[in-house]
């Protein structure tokens, strides 16, 4: 039951898949259910891989990549990319650490923000609309995977940089039973999908997602909600970008 539950719970905050359940959670649900993040990649890149198979035979790559995009941003409701503007505003502002933050936390998008969101955008574009058709589906179901499991890399590893915030409860209560859980999810997912050459995207995914999140969190001793958000999509663009490059 509590499996289910936590299951719910990371479809209702990680998608804007329409669950209509009222849960009574604590703040360790948050972070031990972040085990599941991986699941919910799967979930995300399964919806996306099916919309695939409806549109491949109508409309061109091009296309089809663009209505890839959309779609994965009306499923997670801009979550990770609104993360990932903000991590860049902060971070790359070369101000102190807590005017960093102060940034991060302001809902307005500044000149770095709308630079890092669009040229994520673009890769995800450019890369997806190479990807072999034969293959398609195969990318679109591992790379949310790989994205979600680099977020629950980022919360298990590292320390929360403020003293409260959304991601509080994701940090403080993911640890490294909920990273051996999600990353055993990973690492099935991917072998499945491509075998031999599937474990090693995924250990490459991880490798990334490590490198990530130590650079990141070294600007500011630590991660926020913002910046599991940016690892996400970094990630994707990365394992998108070796598919690319393998396929």
């Amino acid at each position: 039951m509590i499996v289910i539950k936590r299951l719910v719970l990371m479809i209702q905050f990680l998608t804007t898949i329409p669950i209509k359940i009222s849960l009574d959670v604590s703040e360790e649900d948050y972070g031990e259910a972040l085990a599941f993040a991986p699941i919910i990649g799967l979930v995300i890149g399964g919806i996306l891989a099916v919309t695939y198979y409806f549109t491949e035979s109508i409309f061109p790559a091009s296309i089809n990549s663009i209505i890839i995009i959309i779609e994965y941003i009306l499923l997670t409701g801009g979550l990770h990319l609104d993360g990932l503007g903000d991590t860049f505003d902060g971070l790359f502002s070369n101000r102190p650490k807590e005017r960093m933050l102060e940034i991060m936390k302001d809902s307005r998008l500044g000149t770095n923000a709308v630079l890092a969101i669009v040229s994520v955008l673009l890769l995800y574009y450019g890369f997806l609309s190479q990807i072999p058709p034969e293959h398609m589906s195969v990318v679109l179901v591992l790379f949310p995977v790989a994205g979600r499991t680099a977020t629950l890399i980022g919360a298990s590893v590292s320390n929360y940089a403020r003293n409260n915030g959304l991601g509080k409860s994701f940090v403080d209560y993911c640890g490294l039973k909920q990273l051996a859980l999600g990353l055993f999810f990973s690492i099935i997912i991917f072998g499945i999908a491509y075998r031999f050459y599937g474990m090693g995207l995924c250990i490459l995914s991880i490798a990334t997602a490590l490198i990530t999140v130590k650079f990141l969190s070294g600007k500011i001793d630590g991660v926020t909600g913002d910046i599991l958000g940016a690892i996400c999509e970094l990630n994707q663009v990365v394992i998108i970008a070796c598919f690319f490059i393998l396929l």
